[in-house]
């Protein structure tokens, strides 16, 4: 909107006139989440991560929800990280490449297998062994033993039946500012859709409303990938 100012007359009159944008952007058009996921360009490790994630049928985020994984470290200038599904390594890199150059990505994952995997690409990837310490073993089991109020991100990609003790995990270890991030949030499509009564969907639907209803947490789905519930700590 611009407002011209008036012109000086010798009469008392004021004019005022309102100028609209000539095109609105306000609405997201259907071909904008397409965009937004080809946007975000994936180099050969991230590639070799994502193939190696669908040769053993892991689901992982997309390009995407990637690129808002980094671009969410970088913006908290992330130096101590929690993710909670390793995975192939795919958004472990993703992390990384928008955490500070100090900074340690603490990974969790029950499959021994699949974290020697990611090791190997973060490796690959450029970075030190130092930068990454990596634990095998179930997530409500690990979590208990980190500390309170040292972490910057927390990235849960977890199965869903663990999502509520993730985040409750979450607001303990997370300083104020932190970010939590839940992948997600979608529920494959069905989370607006009221006849979904799954376990997972309804899970889902809990987790969203409990975060979205504490007085903890500042939150939004941003709807790239599967969705992702993100919300930043009081």
């Amino acid at each position: 909107m611009c407002v011209v100012p008036p012109r000086t007359s010798t009469t008392a009159r004021t004019e005022v006139v309102i100028i609209g944008p000539a095109r609105s952007f306000g609405q997201p058009a259907a071909q904008s989440t397409p965009f937004a996921e080809t946007y975000a360009v994936e180099d050969p490790v991230l590639q070799t991560a994502r193939a190696l994630a669908h040769e053993l049928g892991l689901p992982c985020v997309s390009p995407g929800a990637g690129s808002v994984l980094r671009l969410l470290a970088a913006a908290g200038s992330a130096k101590a990280v929690v993710e909670i599904g390793t995975g192939t390594g795919v958004s472990g890199i993703w992390l990384l490449r928008g955490m500070r150059p100090d900074g340690v990505l603490t990974t969790i994952d029950v499959e021994h297998e699949h974290q020697r995997i990611a090791r190997r690409i973060f490796l690959e990837a450029g970075y030190a062994s130092s930068r990454t310490r990596i634990i095998s073993g179930r997530a409500l089991n690990v979590l208990p033993r980190l500390a309170d109020g040292v972490y910057d991100l927390i990235f849960v990609d977890a199965d869903t039946t663990e999502f509520a003790a993730c985040t409750e995990a979450a607001l303990r270890l997370l300083r104020p500012g932190g970010v939590l991030i839940v992948n997600g949030a979608h529920a494959g499509g069905r989370i607006s859709d009221p006849s979904a009564r799954d376990v997972d969907t309804l899970t889902i639907r809990e987790t969203v409303k409990a975060i979205r209803d504490s007085e903890d947490w500042i939150p939004a789905v941003i709807p790239s990938g599967a969705g992702l519930l993100t919300a930043v700590k009081r």
